[in-house]
């Protein structure tokens, strides 16, 4: 029998309701075959399934008298994260799993993350800072990473070293969990095309989006909503701009679940 993996996700305030995650649990359910426990990291259980585990959102850490949250996602780098141990799929809200993930789990690599620049369109103008281009290049997208538990707590305890200098540094906590990563040789990604962007993979480009509906490439397991437009504008028929439509999207609503 293979052994138990973990699939963690976190919701705090009210920007998502309980619904994602309920949706995102079934989403596991239908395309992971092994033995999983399915955590929510939150300040707020109500109306999440019986089958999601609500956990308290971790602590991150931070000196006494510094209340800025916005990086608390690098709570999960914690040496103990209550009772988890072992291998951890790391999965944002505001995506869709549309095929199986069976393989997240069976790469080799200690730690696995999207490549960013894979999810947006080529960036001709950052040729024009090199150095910041290959770093740019380099960023992982943590909407979807693997990792232990445990095995990567210098990444927190780096950022709770001089937390004022890191987001000075850094714009996003990618960036800085990145560069960490990087540092020790730990950071390599996931295949391109496992994970896609809606508005930059599905939707057709250009005029062809005007009698093309949006559709996922072959070989996509998720589709992440990276920018814009959010995965709840496009459920309620919006996301369009004068020069992008965004046409039939039922094969979204039935792999998120709202259609049932």
């Amino acid at each position: 029998m293979q052994t138990p993996v973990n699939v963690i996700c976190m919701k705090w305030g009210k920007l998502y309701g309980p619904e994602y995650v309920n949706f995102l649990r079934a989403g596991v359910g239908r395309h992971l075959k092994r033995p999983f426990r399915f955590v929510c990291f939150t300040d707020d259980a109500n109306g999440l399934r019986d089958d999601v585990q609500a956990l308290p959102l971790p602590e991150l850490g931070l000196p006494k008298g510094q209340g800025d949250l916005r990086w608390r996602k690098l709570a999960v780098f914690r040496k103990e994260l209550y009772d988890l141990r072992g291998t951890t799929l790391f999965l944002d809200l505001d995506l869709v799993i549309v095929d199986s993930i069976d393989d997240f789990f069976e790469l080799p690599g200690k730690f696995l993350i999207i490549r960013d620049d894979d999810l947006f369109r080529h960036k001709p103008l950052r040729k024009l800072n090199p150095a910041r281009d290959r770093f740019l290049h380099s960023v992982g997208n943590s909407s979807v990473f693997r990792y232990d538990i445990g095995q990567h707590a210098d990444i927190l305890e780096a950022y709770l070293a001089d937390p004022a200098a890191a987001t000075a540094a850094y714009e996003i906590s990618q960036q800085f969990q990145s560069a960490q990563l990087a540092r020790t040789g730990l950071l390599a990604y996931w295949p391109k095309g496992w994970c896609v962007s809606f508005k930059n993979d599905c939707v057709p480009r250009g005029p062809a989006s005007f009698w093309r509906d949006p559709a996922v490439p072959a070989g996509a397991k998720i589709v992440v909503f990276a920018g814009t437009p959010k995965m709840s504008d496009v459920l309620e028929g919006g996301g369009h701009k004068w020069y992008r439509r965004i046409g039939n999207v039922d094969w979204l609503r039935r792999a998120w679940g709202s259609a049932a």
